[in-house]
């Protein structure tokens, strides 16, 4: 697939018509918490109930994904049904509205209900979307262990300071 402009809002939108139960991770979800780490990719943890995995296939063949990094020529195209996304759990994918990782259980982090059970939850656009927490960012970020993930933690774990410095009563009165 040739590439595109990343369009998170375009993802997000076709996610939300085909009302696809996912937590946003990764690079974005550390943005929207003032990480100053620019991603050009969308992570989500999704639900791995069957209603959800056919769901979540319809939103992918609506994005037109494909796996990110394999020739076509090597194999049979990616079929995005509930069955493969039974069968796997983590998928990389180039789409028409830019690149899009589906992951069902995420390093760091037991899973979606995990993962749904401590998001916040933020405006993107017209669209309301569950964030993952920061501390949950950065358990998945220690786990990935990537040169660029530990910089991240670093960013996430300064601005989970800033944030319980603001919430701390003041001492000094």
């Amino acid at each position: 697939m040739a590439e595109v402009a990343f369009d998170p809002e375009a993802i997000i939108s076709v996610l939300e018509k085909h009302v696809v139960e996912y937590v946003l991770i990764g690079g974005l979800a550390g943005r929207l918490y003032g990480s100053p780490i620019v991603t050009r990719d969308m992570d989500v943890c999704y639900s791995r109930a069957p209603d959800n995995l056919k769901r979540l296939a319809a939103a992918l063949a609506e994005l037109h994904a494909a796996i990110r990094g394999v020739e076509p020529a090597l194999g049979p195209r990616f079929t995005s049904d509930a069955t493969a996304l039974r069968l796997g759990d983590s998928f990389t994918c180039s789409t028409t509205a830019g690149d899009f990782d589906c992951l069902g259980t995420p390093r760091g982090v037991g899973g979606y209900s995990e993962l749904a059970a401590g998001a916040a939850v933020v405006q993107i656009g017209s669209h309301t979307v569950r964030v993952a927490s920061l501390d949950d960012l950065i358990a998945m970020k220690r786990a990935a262990g990537r040169p660029q993930d530990l910089l991240a933690v670093e960013h996430l774990a300064a601005l989970r300071e800033e944030r319980e410095q603001a919430n701390r009563p003041d001492l000094d009165k």
